[in-house]
């Protein structure tokens, strides 16, 4: 993994970023023993490292920017490591589970999944998750969606790169050579205003492409479609997002 889109906007990406669902930590690890060790790949500021610190011995957190890290929560489970997602500086076979979260469409696919085979104990888990678009859903949801869509596909899609295919295709046409699991279907929902749905979308990697080939801030057109639709800026509405998981036995 050598491309970074999110160094730049790193604080953007710690408090914009919806959480993930307990659901999916409780279904990965329900089987994992207390004394394991998990790798999170790609950690960024460490949200889904946090959470899974609870069900193992440690969690090595890794990721290569050191400005995601910088931005990172701390637990005393979770060790944070700067290291690329094809070279982990750990032995042979002493990880019991690799997670990563929102991340392995950026991979090299043969160089990452031959680390994961070396780093990973015999019979243990990868699991890969990804998420795409949103949707509101109140009663206003289809005009917001629009809007959304607008920005998403007319104004920032060219900058989007060629690597969010897998994303908006949820993962189910990524190289993922394993022998798979069925995984259940995975959902989460937040309340949020209208600076906060424009803020996340503010992270976007496509929005900082935006940025930097036109010398423009896209965020106050996207703001200035909202606003009317959303009314009051300090209303909170509820927002949906699909997860699309892959698990695989190594």
């Amino acid at each position: 993994m050598r491309k970074d889109y999110f160094s730049a906007q790193s604080a953007d990406y710690k408090t914009f970023r919806p959480h993930y669902p307990s659901a999916l930590f409780d279904f990965l690890c329900r089987d994992l023993s207390p004394q394991a060790t998990i790798w999170d790949c790609a950690t960024g500021n460490g949200q889904a490292a946090l959470a899974l610190q609870q069900y193992a011995a440690a969690v090595l957190a890794s990721d290569q920017s050191a400005a995601q890290l910088k931005q990172a929560g701390r637990h005393p489970k979770v060790h944070y490591i700067r290291a690329f997602a094809e070279a982990l500086p750990v032995t042979d076979h002493s990880i019991n589970l690799v997670t990563v979260a929102q991340a392995l469409h950026w991979f090299d696919f043969d160089r990452f999944y031959a680390e994961v085979r070396r780093v990973i104990i015999p019979g243990g888990l990868i699991a890969a998750w990804t998420y795409s678009f949103l949707s509101v859903t109140d009663q206003l949801g289809d005009d917001i969606d629009s809007a959304i869509r607008w920005f998403y596909q007319d104004i920032v899609g060219p900058y989007w790169p060629p690597e969010r295919r897998w994303v908006d295709e949820q993962y189910r046409t990524i190289p993922f050579p394993f022998d798979e699991l069925a995984a259940p279907e995975i959902s989460f929902d937040v309340l949020w205003d209208l600076a906060a749905i424009v803020g996340y979308m503010s992270s976007w990697s496509a929005v900082q492409q935006y940025i930097a080939a036109t010398r423009e801030d896209p965020m106050p057109m996207l703001a200035a479609r909202l606003a009317p639709l959303w009314g009051d800026p300090e209303t909170k509405r509820p927002l949906h997002w699909s997860l699309a998981l892959r698990v695989g036995v190594v």
